[in-house]
């Protein structure tokens, strides 16, 4: 995600001011189109790096200034494109696979058990990374459902979905190397196969996967998943507003099925947000259920 600019001293400066200059005015109805768009709020000390990042895609456009720039976002139809052009290079997508893994230990150990006997009726499960990025956690999620042996026989789907085209395309490629693999526990690299260009999620893995792009504010996009029993949002809100923060938080309630499991950030909680979800306690972490009435049964509980 966009971070504040840092660094100085004359050849900075002049380097930022060789393009064009984004005024305060022009900063501000930036940062407020972006924030109605995607629910992303850009923060008051990121200016110069706004300006930095979009500086080109000015110059690409034909554009002599961000005036005209603003024009353009704000124009209705064409500017929506541009807008998803401009997020996508004002963020900053940073994910790798088996990323805070204690959170992923109790995700196989103590949650998929708890999936597997609410959902074995339909025999299918759905687990949703919203806000996939390059795809690292969506693999990891279905290698931890393969290796669980729990879902043998069943229909067993995992999504992502971003608001990037660009990462999507690495996603759907499923081709990794070097900085991707920096918390991969030993043996599970059994499950990629080494190409030329890196190495690519072996077929079984990837048969499992399937990847979208929508905005996770657009409600009508997200209720074409239909249900799904587990949810993760790992480091997505932390740069939303509180709007949109309650906004996803009842579409992620409206999507799960009752009894299924939300699991967020360890920054991140639903205070101030929503009393909808149940807190469920598991070894070294907690997650936030759907009341269901299966009830929630801790690791070790007799």
């Amino acid at each position: 995600m966009l971070s504040p600019n840092s660094g100085g001293g004359t050849e900075v400066a002049l380097f930022f001011n060789a393009g064009p200059r984004l005024e305060a005015e022009e900063f501000r109805l930036i940062r407020d189109l972006v924030h109605g768009f995607c629910g992303i709020r850009l923060a008051d000390e990121s200016r110069l790096a706004v300006e930095r990042r979009l500086g080109e895609r000015l110059d690409g456009l034909g554009l002599q200034n961000f005036a005209e720039y603003c024009e353009l976002l704000s124009q209705t139809g064409r500017g929506q494109g541009e807008l998803e052009h401009a997020v996508d290079l004002l963020t900053t997508n940073e994910t790798y696979f088996f990323r805070e893994r204690p959170q992923l230990q109790a995700f196989e150990n103590e949650v998929l058990p708890q999936l597997r006997e609410l959902c074995a009726l339909r025999r299918s499960l759905t687990v949703w990374s919203a806000g996939c990025s390059t795809g690292e956690e969506v693999y990891t999620l279905a290698i931890l459902i393969a290796r669980s042996g729990l879902f043998a026989g069943w229909d067993v789907r995992v999504f992502g979905n971003d608001i990037s085209r660009r990462v999507l395309k690495t996603a759907r490629r499923g081709v990794y190397r070097g900085s991707s693999f920096r918390a991969m526990p030993e043996g599970w690299k059994a499950h990629f196969i080494k190409t030329p260009d890196g190495y690519m999620v072996e077929s079984k893995v990837r048969s499992m996967c399937h990847f979208g792009h929508f905005n996770l504010l657009d409600r009508g996009r997200i209720a074409l998943l239909g249900r799904v029993d587990a949810i993760f949002c790992r480091n997505v809100m932390i740069y939303f507003g509180d709007e949109a923060r309650r906004s996803l938080i009842d579409s992620f309630y409206d999507r799960l099925t009752p009894g299924g499991f939300l699991m967020l950030g360890h920054s991140e909680s639903l205070l101030h947000l929503s009393t909808a979800f149940e807190l469920a306690h598991l070894t070294g972490d907690l997650a936030y259920r759907k009341p269901s009435q299966l009830p929630f049964v801790p690791r070790g509980a007799s």
